[in-house]
């Protein structure tokens, strides 16, 4: 993963976070964190690695203007439902994944809890958004796909620009001077 990566899903994060410390000034913002893995393996997922390093740069140190508050399925899928339900009632200010069942269960458990999830594959094809162009609901986050087009994605972005309020899903691609011929 490239360095500069982590910006995206930080940008949508600090949205939240920002809105966040402003109405509870004296409280610390709440992440909720899902994985269906290990803490081991969140500890080496990159894009998890990239994105709480982003945090860090933005001023947000867990343990002193930000808490964190881990789940672990530990590779039982059937348990993410549960640990979703459970960071819902805490009452985290967003819900971060790095897979798709995670994201889902998320989901599931709250509409109204921002969703970001750090890589879901093909977001519309599994149900966890509408469109990339219009998503809907409380879900974002980054994608890297590779079939869409250059014209969709500037259509995309521009449109990105115009709903600056909305939660957009970001995605990441590399676009190569010879496809626009």
């Amino acid at each position: 993963m490239k360095k500069s990566c982590w910006f995206v899903p930080v940008i949508a994060l600090l949205a939240t976070l920002t809105t966040a410390a402003a109405q509870q000034s004296k409280k610390a913002a709440r992440i909720g964190l899902l994985s269906p893995g290990t803490l081991q393996r969140q500890m080496q997922n990159p894009r998890m690695q990239a994105f709480f390093q982003g945090l860090r740069e933005l001023g947000w140190v867990d343990g002193k203007n930000l808490i964190v508050e881990r789940r672990f399925a530990n590779d039982q899928l059937s348990q993410l439902d549960g640990l979703a339900v459970d960071l819902a009632s805490l009452k985290v200010d967003v819900i971060v994944t790095a897979a798709y069942p995670a994201a889902k269960a998320a989901k599931n458990a709250t509409d109204k809890i921002p969703v970001v999830i750090l890589d879901p594959g093909d977001p519309v094809g599994t149900g966890l958004v509408a469109s990339l162009a219009r998503p809907g609901g409380n879900v974002t986050g980054i994608s890297q796909l590779r079939q869409i087009s250059q014209p969709s994605a500037y259509s995309f972005s521009r449109k990105l620009r115009q709903r600056s309020a909305e939660w957009p899903f970001f995605l990441t691609m590399k676009f190569h001077p010879r496809r626009l011929q």
